[in-house]
């Protein structure tokens, strides 16, 4: 499904140079650290879609009550420099289409938690099996003006896992190199007009891929989370 590994992890492939792509620093064990099991948990945060835009209320465009959903946020450890794993999602999708996300979905009655519902999701869309998954950690909820509330779930992923994309779902899987998402200098806030209403995002543009919405602002939490 057009996955190439080689040049997807590639972090020359954006010409913004990271901040955090030095010796001495350690991403990823600073996500561990910060979210290892059996520590005690980061506080809980206010993060989501109206964090940049206040007036507008943490569900904006829902009426019901928040739906529960969770995301898994894969991260491959590849020497001195981690990826994450991201999808494109198909054109036909009724939401999001095209978009760019993390594997993930609704949280089903029958999912033990968040974590359970992450990797079952990442299993169906990707191929990723849970076998070689080991979680880290979960985010505090983020909250979408669609009306979801998203557990994003961190977790490291076995090297060398082959991934096979649903084509019913997703279009593309590629990586990014972790110290890059981890650098606030990529962070740009963005807008565009919506229903009337302008409406503030993060986005992440990586060479050809264009990570904006939803998906930069939970990449733009752990970042909160872990250094801030």
């Amino acid at each position: 499904m057009g996955y190439d590994r080689e040049k997807a992890s590639d972090p020359r492939m954006n010409d913004v140079p990271s901040a955090l792509a030095k010796p001495g620093i350690d991403v990823l064990g600073d996500i561990r650290k910060t979210l290892r099991h059996g520590a005690e948990k980061p506080a809980v945060r206010d993060t989501g879609d109206h964090i940049l835009n206040p007036t507008l209320g943490p569900y904006a465009r829902w009426d019901g009550p928040p739906r529960d959903a969770a995301v898994l946020i894969p991260i491959i450890e590849h020497g001195n420099e981690p990826t994450v794993i991201l999808t494109v999602r198909t054109a036909h999708l009724s939401s999001h289409a095209g978009q760019i996300a993390f594997p993930g979905g609704k949280i089903d009655r029958e999912d033990n938690g968040p974590a359970a519902a992450a990797l079952r999701e990442a299993e169906e869309e990707i191929g990723l099996e849970p076998e070689a998954v080991r979680p880290i950690g979960e985010l505090s909820p983020y909250l979408t003006g669609s009306g979801f509330k998203v557990i994003p779930v961190v977790a490291e992923v076995t090297p060398g896992h082959r991934l096979v994309a649903n084509p019913h779902e997703v279009d593309d899987v590629f990586e990014v190199p972790l110290s890059f998402l981890m650098d606030p200098v990529n962070h740009l806030r963005q807008s565009r007009v919506s229903d009337g209403q302008r409406r503030f995002f993060y986005a992440m543009p990586f060479g050809e891929r264009y990570i904006w919405g939803v998906t930069a602002g939970i990449i733009r939490s752990l970042y909160e989370t872990v250094y801030r």
